[in-house]
């Protein structure tokens, strides 16, 4: 992934890239100590298998459709849904069309932060 990192208060574009989607790659969109913003770009067929992340997981559907598999279900994600996972929760995904994702995930620092306040 490239390194180009959004800066504080940076605008980001995260609208559906539509035509472009064929010839973009995932991105890494900014990175703070707490939280780390990915566009995931996923060709039509394309699976990545079980994984977790290190933190807690938002999967927003910027475009495209994505089976999503995890907690013992498949949901269909489709433009302008999202979920979200606790940290550390195996899942695996599997694009139906060209499909771009917008990923945050929250780190266990500002986790604990949270709970703690």
């Amino acid at each position: 992934m490239p390194s180009e990192l959004a800066a504080p208060a940076e605008l980001i574009d995260v609208r559906p890239l539509g035509e472009r989607l064929a010839v973009e790659a995932t991105k890494k969109l900014a990175k703070t100590a707490f939280a780390e913003l990915i566009r995931l770009v996923l060709p039509a067929g394309k699976e990545i298998k079980e994984h977790t992340a290190p933190g807690q997981l938002i999967v927003q559907c910027l475009e495209g459709r994505v089976e999503f598999t995890t907690m013992g279900s498949t949901k269909v994600l489709e433009a302008g849904q999202l979920l979200y996972l606790a940290p550390r929760e195996p899942h695996a995904l599997r694009a139906v069309l060209n499909s771009s994702l917008l990923l945050t995930i929250i780190t266990t620092a500002a986790q604990s932060d949270l709970v703690s306040t």
